[in-house]
């Protein structure tokens, strides 16, 4: 890890305010920021660690714990949510066992409940990566997850 680490912050050489991109190059590269990645990007930038810290866990792109393959997050805005999207949600976390925040054992998929995706028309609404599915109903949204299970 740590010459891969080496390399991303090769890339910025003593950048001033490269600190979002090289957060974002190493969620990129491990799907989440270890624990060795605040404290080398730490000693890169001179920088407490506990500032970059401050700084990742501001925004909410950025993940401190190794997620899934998949990301699957299911709308509760209004629409959504007048439509059953927390039956929606109810079903996939007892599907795959997590809670929302949460990733599976063999980190296949991870579990975001999201506010609103602006997909109201489609509602109840479930995304997994960048596909959307709309007009979601528990039977169809056991099915979705078990493709992505299994693939």
């Amino acid at each position: 890890m740590r010459d891969e680490l080496a390399e991303i912050l090769a890339e910025y050489g003593g950048e001033k305010g490269a600190l979002i991109p090289i957060l974002q190059r190493i969620q990129e590269k491990f799907g989440y920021l270890p624990e060795e990645a605040i404290s080398e990007i730490a000693k890169f930038s001179r920088m407490a660690e506990s500032e970059i810290f401050g700084v990742a866990s501001f925004y909410a792109q950025f993940y401190f714990t190794r997620r899934g393959q998949h990301t699957v997050k299911v709308c509760l805005g209004t629409a959504c949510h007048v439509r059953g999207g927390e039956r929606i949600l109810d079903e996939v976390k007892r599907e795959l066992g997590v809670e929302s925040g949460g990733t599976t054992k063999d980190y296949k998929l991870s579990l975001e409940r999201v506010a609103c995706f602006g997909s109201c028309a489609l509602a109840p609404v479930m995304v997994i990566d960048k596909n959307v599915y709309g007009r979601m109903t528990i039977a169809k949204a056991k099915d979705i997850l078990d493709e992505y299970r299994r693939g």
